[in-house]
């Protein structure tokens, strides 16, 4: 047990260090190739933080537990939204100032409302995760357009991605911390999958509910990283715009996957439980954070609404484990007795 807890926390800390080299490497090899620094934030950076929730639900697919992956993509959206939002804006109220992050909120939204017509049949198959793929091609191309746009009309988040993307890295070394920020990306996330999977069977816990809480909370570190500095540094617009990318390639890049190489049945929680969950929180920050006829702000109080929310739905799948627990072990119990 002790051996598997060390593998989850020194996964996780792996994953957090290799995500910010991998993202590094790649922005500043796309910088030093002549693209705009929206252009970069939109799409590479935003791959970028996802990439630990990417390789994760890759390993776990081929490992066999295609819940564990589902569990992560869900999870570590309701995790950006109630958590990394949430306590962002306790610390720094956010307003938001960018056309295209405004955007960016109808695509988040319609996304999560193909997602559920998708899992509304109780399955997830290859139809499933190609169109789901395909969705990605199609959004990164829009997200492309966004970006082209904002530079002509002078986005306020374009001089933030600006004053965050490295311009100081040679080609040379930006690709060596690609190369090494992916590998121990790969290495964390085998680990991380290991651990995980080691646990949920010692106690009886699906890998759905383990992905949903443990690996999605870790896989989200970066974001919550990300996003707490960069509301310390009033770039409120990519706070909360790192979060809402991340969101939209969670359900079209990571929630593909399993799709694609295991496509399985899952439990009926997701679609009564969670997906209802993620949808909600979604509708929440949209409702907050677009702006209807002005700048849109996420106060303190919503943040903490947010984080509460989070906390909430936490407990609840902590109560809900326990009891089948209980009436396994009754069961196991009671077969012994019949024995």
């Amino acid at each position: 047990m002790l051996l598997n807890i060390a593998a989850i926390i020194v996964g996780f800390a792996l994953l957090v260090w290799g995500a910010d080299r991998f993202v590094l490497g790649a922005s500043a090899i796309a910088r030093n190739l002549g693209l705009s620094p929206m252009l970069i934030g939109l799409t590479i950076v935003g791959l970028g933080t996802s990439a630990p929730e990417i390789l994760v639900s890759v390993m776990a697919s081929f490992q066999g537990n295609p819940g564990l992956a589902i569990g992560n993509a869900l999870g570590s959206n309701i995790a950006n939204i109630g958590l990394i939002l949430g306590v962002t804006a306790l610390i720094v109220p956010l307003t938001v100032c960018s056309d295209a992050l405004r955007r960016e909120y109808p695509i988040l939204l319609a996304i999560c409302m193909l997602v559920l017509v998708l899992m509304l049949d109780g399955e997830l198959g290859r139809v499933d995760g190609v169109i789901l793929m395909v969705s990605l091609v199609l959004v990164l191309f829009g997200l492309a357009r966004i970006a082209l746009r904002s530079r002509v009309e002078k986005d306020p988040m374009e001089r933030e991605y600006e004053a965050e993307i490295p311009d100081a890295l040679s080609t040379k070394s930006a690709v060596l911390w690609f190369v090494i920020g992916l590998g121990v990306l790969l290495l964390s996330s085998r680990m991380l999958v290991w651990g995980a999977v080691n646990i949920a069977v010692s106690f009886g816990i699906s890998d759905l509910v383990i992905g949903l809480t443990i690996v999605a909370l870790g896989t989200s570190l970066p974001e919550l990283a990300a996003s707490i500095t960069s509301a310390l540094k009033n770039e409120h617009d990519i706070a909360i715009g790192n979060v809402i990318g991340s969101n939209i390639y969670n359900l079209l890049a990571v929630l593909s996957v399993p799709a694609v190489v295991m496509p399985s049945v899952f439990a009926p929680e997701v679609l009564s439980r969670d997906l209802p969950v993620m949808i909600g929180l979604t509708l929440a920050i949209f409702i907050t954070g677009y702006g209807f006829g002005g700048s849109g702000r996420i106060t303190r109080f919503e943040g903490l609404l947010l984080a509460l929310c989070f906390v909430a739905y936490q407990a609840f799948l902590f109560i809900e484990v326990e009891e089948p627990t209980e009436q396994t072990a009754i069961v196991r119990m009671l077969d012994e007795i019949k024995v």
